[in-house]
């Protein structure tokens, strides 16, 4: 894909779900693409943001999405919890496919003996998540790795 490859992808999903009349698609692309707009324009000067900065943006926002509808359930607002899920399942497919928990655990424990980190316990958990976060960005939630490593650990 060129450097805009996925910004098209969702630009052309958009005009399908206009077209189609699919409020909930339509609204959740558009938000996508405006938080991807505001981070090319963040910064000093504006510039075209990789695929790959584009995945960040888009896991950024299935995160929000996802903590929103364990706070909604949570409140007890089962519909405004149905809408955040639908939003974080449109996102989720442009997303990588994510990491199971088997698949997690066994990249932790290959990493803990891989840097060695098993000696040093609750102490080796930087060295740990440093040689992890290139393996797992965009494939799985951060909170949920630092869980397993401390875990693994003994922290």
């Amino acid at each position: 894909m060129s450097n805009s490859g996925m910004k098209q992808r969702l630009h052309d999903d958009m005009t399908a779900a206009l077209k189609a009349r699919d409020e909930i698609r339509k609204s959740t692309l558009r938000m996508a693409l405006t938080a991807i707009t505001k981070a090319e324009v963040a910064g000093k000067e504006a510039r075209e943001l990789s695929d790959t900065e584009i995945v960040d943006v888009l896991s950024s926002e299935a995160k929000k999405r996802r903590e929103s509808v364990v706070a909604y359930r949570e409140a007890g607002r089962a519909e405004l919890a149905d809408k955040e899920q639908a939003e974080a399942d449109i996102l989720a497919e442009y997303l990588p496919e994510q990491l199971t928990e088997d698949e997690i655990k066994a990249l932790v424990t290959e990493t803990i003996t891989a840097t060695g980190a098993a000696e040093l316990g609750p102490r080796g958990i930087g060295k740990v998540m440093g040689a992890l976060q290139p393996k797992v960005k965009g494939k799985a939630d951060g909170a949920v790795v630092s869980a397993e490593v401390k875990r693994q650990l003994g922290a």
